[in-house]
């Protein structure tokens, strides 16, 4: 993907569509990137919307991008898992909208000092808030078998063994601090049958490190529950999730809270006055995906899935921190 490349929101009329935008009404894009999700529900109603995201670049980019719309647009720094706490600091106790779109941004694969990428030789970074551990921090201080676990966990990749012991074997001989240092040392262990829809051999260990770097299957959830916590009785979640890691947990959220848990058998009887109010609705039953057309104009559109539901007046099942 090359830094000229234009951004393209993925699922952007879905996702508008499940949020509903109506005039006068507040939303969340809490993963606000460049703005395209936000800039749509702007155009499809008189709303407000207040952006989040970790990435300093990204916020930046937002503040310059509210001028155009008078107040409308504000653009909060900070994780969206604390979408909560930032909206109350900034005046706000509930909103009608809140909107995810999971994973690393297009702007941030483009930049190759960002480090996300091994298309590009760059830092072995990988941070999207530009704090903490990065991912040389990582491969380069961690245990084997935790890196092990990483690899296999968050990549789904068979050879995680193989690829970490590799890592510290290399790693004693000089740090493993370039995209180029790391991707050349997976594509020794893995290898990819060459064809149509084939990847580079480095993409699951690249993505299990940057999950992890980022603790973003742990930022997921902590964005369900703040999202719970945020919006008001018929507001609307929409998550957007590119792998099934995300999804999964999406899923699992939703189909708690919308009361459609397995329930008990005959032999083993739900207990009396147990179950909670459902607190969403679920306006699909089930994920939805890019269209056809959406998905070969758009690579990143093909494994995209979008879950959305409505908020009901049942109060939340986590409380909100004082």
């Amino acid at each position: 993907m090359s830094g000229t490349e234009i951004h393209i929101p993925v699922m952007l009329r879905e996702v508008v569509a499940a949020l509903n935008p109506q005039d006068g009404g507040v939303y969340v894009d809490g993963t606000f990137g460049r703005g395209g999700y936000s800039e749509a529900i702007l155009a499809a109603a008189a709303t407000t919307v207040f952006g989040i995201d970790r990435d300093p670049a990204a916020v930046t980019f937002g503040t310059e991008l509210g001028q155009r719309y008078g107040g409308r647009l504000r653009v909060l720094r900070g994780r969206f898992g604390d979408m909560h706490e930032l909206m109350r600091d900034a005046g706000v106790a509930r909103v009608d909208g809140v909107a995810l779109d999971l994973g690393v941004s297009s702007a941030q694969l483009d930049e190759a000092a960002r480090g996300f990428s091994f298309r590009a030789d760059g830092p072995l970074d990988m941070r999207m808030g530009l704090d903490g551990e990065s991912a040389a921090d990582l491969v380069n201080e961690a245990p084997e078998g935790e890196l092990a676990r990483i690899i296999r966990d968050y990549g789904d990749e068979r050879q995680a063994r193989r690829v970490a012991r590799a890592i510290v074997q290399a790693r004693a001989e000089r740090p493993l601090l370039t995209t180029t240092d790391l991707a050349e040392i997976v594509r020794k262990i893995v290898h990819v049958k060459p064809g149509p829809g084939s990847i580079d051999p480095a993409t699951r260990t690249f993505m299990a490190i940057r999950i992890h770097v980022n603790d973003e299957l742990g930022e997921l959830q902590r964005g369900l529950e703040a999202a719970e916590l945020l919006l008001r009785p018929g507001g609307r979640l929409c998550v957007v999730s590119f792998h099934s890691l995300e999804d999964r947990i999406v899923k699992s959220f939703l189909t708690d809270r919308s009361g459609r848990n397995p329930r008990g058998s005959r032999h083993v009887p739900d207990a009396p006055g147990e179950a909670p109010a459902p607190t969403f609705n679920l306006i699909e039953r089930g994920a939805v995906a890019a269209s056809d057309d959406e998905a070969r104009e758009n690579p990143r559109a093909r494994s995209a899935k979008m879950r959305s539901a409505e908020r009901t007046d049942a109060p939340p099942r986590v409380l909100a921190k004082v």
